[in-house]
């Protein structure tokens, strides 16, 4: 048996979720960078560390 016949079928909305969210939170950390200082700055580096954080996690979980 493939492993592929053993997945269960998701929804697109369950497929894209993640991808969305990570989306949001860079524009918010793009828009935050553009938009002031101090905690503003705050803001967009957090955002804009979420890509950064995913691709780490999902490297990690690839190597296991």
């Amino acid at each position: 048996m493939s492993r592929a016949a053993a997945t269960p079928r998701r929804s697109l909305g369950a497929i894209f979720v993640i991808p969305a969210l990570i989306g949001c939170l860079s524009l918010i950390g793009l828009v935050s960078a553009l938009a002031g200082d101090g905690l503003s700055d705050v803001l967009s580096w957090a955002g804009l560390a979420v890509p950064l954080i995913a691709i780490v996690w999902a490297r990690s979980r690839r190597r296991q």
